[in-house]
Order: structure tokens, then C-alpha cells, then sequence
């Protein structure tokens, strides 16, 4: 018999700020840990991947290895999930899965980095290789380095898997309904409280003082040996506390009801694969225009961060030497700028839907990613017309492109979650239940997958088209090819915001003739 509790009632103060009960702390604490220690790692393993990559082989090659490495080995991910998960039990599916990121993790920062020089092939014959194929310059670049790839490669896994895959599948078994409504909510918090920890420890490592005589390298290989210390004591604690979760927690009806949760597996994602995915889309055009959300947020996003990437790198450039450490340690700062002014949109927008309505919260986030990409790339492009802005505020032209990059970036990251994120889902809850289901199994393949790649296509096939193309002399067409995405992703909202008001129209009449 289930004794899941009845559903809590809050103050307004309360209900918008902590509606949890105290007897529901041993649920909700172990869980919302798991989430910080997961988005913790992220951060720092999101930063360390750009400082390395970007620094050996330029922004530009971070297109390629979205578009071909990453999207590659996610692929290859989902076919060997599947297979783990018909023969493993949910509890050793989840140590399996995580155990090898850990122990990557841990022997790059100890065993890879420091014998870089003796893995990796001869720059002569990487810079030979260049010259006798430019277009393929990149990918000879990203071969030069080939670990670095693998680690960035690594590190977008985690995102995708741990985060996306492992945790969120936990939490829907557990979670229940009434459960769900309030500790969902609080998660996204948590997440950006978890940046700002991070930042500040990144900028910390990367910016301890090391022996006089250390070169750049040497210096850097220390910041590593302390931040993929952090991430694999972080990692093993999450390990710990699902541990813990299912002896104390999952075994108690009080928390868990096993009835319930036989019943949640049979309504679970169905593997879909790509091509079912497009067909069921293309089958569906309410789900189509969730999917061009998303794709259209991934593109635009890649578009602009590509491109601020390569100014940042060009910032922490002196004499010709690259400092990977000062790229950590500006990163570090972003990512704790990043969840301070995330939480804080987050506050402030949390009526925006209920005053002025679904499409307001839809199409926020693209306007405010068009305006500030918009503004971002007229710095670039027309920097030189700009020169009195250099001098009234004393700073270089990089330099200031840098930091309305990073604004737009914040903007940008802020507004998804406060208000992309939560629009997208709302446009599931009037769906019936066999279109929730699988609806949302074939948009997260197209729409995640698409999204994040399509922008490294693009930028591929211009960076491509020319031998001597780098990342600002296409900044013109990224521009525009941003400018246009923006507008069909808006065009896709308001198509969908039509079909979600009618269905909602529709459950109205259903309830009232009930």
C-alpha cells in the first residue's frame, strides 16, 4: 500500500522560495547534492576543454570537433548505452557509466598531460600536413593534439550523459508527481550555485603561484593535477550518495513506492532511433516546432561562442605565447558570473509566463541572444569605425570584444534557464500521454543532437570553403546565418504558441463536459 504523502500546502513567500517539507529533506538533499557535484564537475571540465583545445588549435577547430568528434562519439554512446542497459541492473548501469569519465579524468591530469610531447605526433609533421592539405588544416591541428580532443570529446559526454542522461533518468523514477511540481524547480538553482563555486576555484588553480622558472605547459599541468583532483572527489561522491540513496532512501515507502515506480518504467522513453526520431517529428508538427526551438538555441548559441572563443584566446596571447592558465582563470570568472546573474534571472522572471503569457517567455531568449549576438558581432566586425569606445574607456579593441562576449553569453545562458527551458516544457503538459512520451524521446535525439552540431557544420563548411578562412573573416556569414536562425526559431514560436493555446482550449472542454 502506498504511503506517498499528500500534496503540501506553502505560503506564497514559502511555495516561491523553498517549498519543500522538512520530512522530505532526505529525498530532496541527497538529490539536489548529486545535481551540484554533477553541474560542479561540468563547469570545470567545460572550462579546462576550451582552455586546452582553443590554445593547441585554435577556436577554430572547436566546430570541427563539435560537429564530427562530439556528434560521433554520442552516437556511439547511445548504441553501447542500449546494449549496457539490457544487461545491467539500473545501479551497476550507473557506476559502469560513470567510472570511466572519473578514471579518464584523473589519469589525463596525471599520466596524459605530463607525456603530451611523447603521444603526440611531431608538430613539423602536423605543420607538413597542413601545408600540403590546408583545407583540412583543422583536423590535422586537432590530430596534433589528439588527447586534448579526446578530453573535450570527454567532457561534452558528461554534460550529455551524467547530467542529461544518468541523473535526470534517477530523479524521474523516484520523483513522483506531486514531488516533481517543487524539487524541479529548485535543481536549475542549484545548478548555478554550483558555478558559482566552481568559477572562483578555477580561477584559484589556474592562478596559484608556481616555481619561477616553470614554463607555461609545466604551470598548466599543475592547475590540472588540482582541478581533476576536485572532479574526481566530486564525481566519487556522487557515486557515494546514489549509493546511500538506494539503501536509506529507496527502500523506505515512505519516500519510494515500488508499485508506482513498476508503473513509471513501462511509460519510460522508448529508444528511438535517428531516423524513427525524424519521421515521428516530421509526423508531428507541434513537435517539430519544439525541436526547432531547440536546434534553433543550439545554432545560434555555437554561432556567437565559437567566434568570442577565438577573441579570448587572443586576449590571453602575449608575444606569441598562449597562456592557458589566464584563459582558465577568465573562465573561472565567467562561469561564476554565470550562475550569479542565472539565479538571479531566474528570480526575477519567474511570473513572466503567468503576466504576460506563453509566447512573452518563448521568444525572450531569442530576441535577447539576436540582440546581444547582433551587437557582439558589430564589434568584431567593425571594430577599426569604433576606435573612440577604445579610448574613452582605455581598454583594447580584444579586450572589449571579449567582454561583450561574455555578456552576451550570460544573457544568453541566463535567459535559457530562466525562461526557454521552462516555455519548452510547458508545451509537452497538454499532450496526450503517448506524445509526451515519445514526443519528447524523438526531440531530445533531433533537437539536442542537431542543435549543438548544426552550428559546427556551418561554421565547418565556411572555415573549408577557403585556405587562408579563420573564424573572424566568417564572422560576416555567422552573423547572418545567426540573424536568420533567430527568426525562423521565433517564427517556430509563435507557430507552436497557436497550437499550445488550442490544446489547451481543448482540455478545457474536456474537463468542463467531465
Amino acid at each position: 500500500m502506498s504511503t506517498k504523502p499528500k500534496e503540501p500546502q506553502f505560503s506564497k513567500l514559502r511555495s516561491a522560495l523553498w517549498p519543500i517539507m522538512g520530512s522530505e529533506m532526505k529525498k530532496f538533499l541527497p538529490m539536489g547534492l548529486m545535481m551540484f557535484f554533477i553541474l560542479f564537475n561540468y563547469t570545470i571540465l567545460r572550462d579546462t576543454k576550451d582552455m586546452l583545445v582553443v590554445g593547441a588549435a585554435g577556436a577554430e577547430a572547436v566546430s570541427f570537433l563539435k560537429g564530427i568528434g562530439v556528434m560521433s562519439a554520442s552516437i556511439l554512446f547511445v548504441v553501447l548505452y542500449a546494449k549496457l542497459s539490457n544487461v545491467l541492473s539500473t545501479e551497476r548501469l550507473f557506476y559502469t557509466i560513470l567510472t570511466p569519465f572519473l578514471l579518464f579524468f584523473g589519469a589525463f591530469a596525471f599520466v596524459i598531460y605530463p607525456n603530451r610531447d611523447l603521444i603526440h605526433p611531431n608538430p613539423e609533421v602536423v605543420e607538413a600536413c597542413k601545408q600540403a592539405m590546408p583545407a583540412l588544416r583543422f583536423i590535422f591541428a586537432l590530430w596534433g593534439s589528439w588527447s586534448f580532443s579526446v578530453f573535450y570529446i570527454m567532457s561534452e559526454l558528461w554534460g550529455t550523459v551524467v547530467i542529461a542522461l544518468l541523473f535526470w533518468t534517477f530523479a524521474n523514477e523516484i520523483t513522483r508527481t506531486n514531488e516533481a511540481k517543487r524539487f524541479y524547480g529548485l535543481f536549475p538553482l542549484l545548478g548555478n550555485v554550483a558555478l558559482m563555486f566552481s568559477g572562483p576555484l578555477i580561477t584559484y588553480f589556474c592562478t596559484i603561484e608556481h616555481a619561477s622558472g616553470v614554463d607555461a605547459g609545466a604551470a598548466v599541468g599543475v592547475s590540472l593535477d588540482y582541478m581533476m583532483s576536485t572532479v574526481v572527489i566530486a564525481g566519487l561522491a556522487v557515486m557515494a550518495i546514489y549509493w546511500w540513496m538506494n539503501r536509506n532512501v529507496l527502500t523506505d515507502p515512505l519516500y519510494y513506492d515500488a508499485a508506482e515506480a513498476s508503473k513509471k518504467v513501462k511509460k519510460d522513453k522508448p529508444k528511438m532511433t535517428v531516423m524513427e526520431s525524424f519521421k515521428y517529428i516530421l509526423s508531428q508538427p507541434y513537435l517539430g516546432y519544439i525541436a526547432l526551438l531547440l536546434v534553433g538555441y543550439g545554432m545560434a548559441i555555437n554561432l556567437v561562442e565559437v567566434t568570442w572563443k577565438g577573441q579570448l584566446k587572443l586576449m590571453c596571447t602575449h608575444d606569441g605565447v598562449y597562456s592557458g592558465n589566464e584563459y582558465g582563470a577568465f573562465m573561472g570568472k565567467f562561469s561564476f558570473f554565470t550562475g550569479l546573474a542565472t539565479i538571479g534571472l531566474i528570480l526575477m522572471f519567474k511570473g513572466v509566463v503567468r503576466r504576460f503569457g506563453w509566447l512573452t517567455g518563448a521568444i525572450f531568449t531569442p530576441i535577447a541572444l539576436g540582440v546581444t549576438g547582433v551587437l557582439f558581432y558589430a564589434f568584431i566586425l567593425f571594430k577599426d569605425d569604433l576606435s573612440w569606445m577604445t579610448v574613452t574607456l582605455g581598454a583594447t579593441p580584444v579586450v572589449l570584444a571579449v567582454m561583450f562576449g561574455a555578456v552576451q553569453n550570460i544573457l544568453s545562458k541566463g535567459t535559457k534557464y530562466a525562461l526557454f527551458d521552462p516555455t519548452k516544457e510547458m508545451a509537452y503538459i497538454p499532450l496526450d500521454q503517448e506524445m509526451k512520451v515519445k514526443g519528447k524521446a524523438a526531440v531530445d535525439v533531433i533537437g539536442g543532437r542537431l542543435g549543438k552540431a548544426g552550428g559546427g557544420w556551418i561554421q565547418m563548411f565556411l572555415l573549408t570553403m577557403s585556405t587562408t578562412a579563420t573564424q573572424i573573416t566568417i564572422a560576416p556569414y555567422t552573423c547572418g546565418i545567426m540573424v536568420l536562425v533567430i527568426f525562423a526559431w521565433i517564427f517556430a514560436a509563435g507557430r507552436l504558441n497557436g497550437l499550445y493555446q488550442a490544446k489547451l482550449h481543448e482540455k478545457e472542454k474536456e474537463a468542463k463536459k467531465a
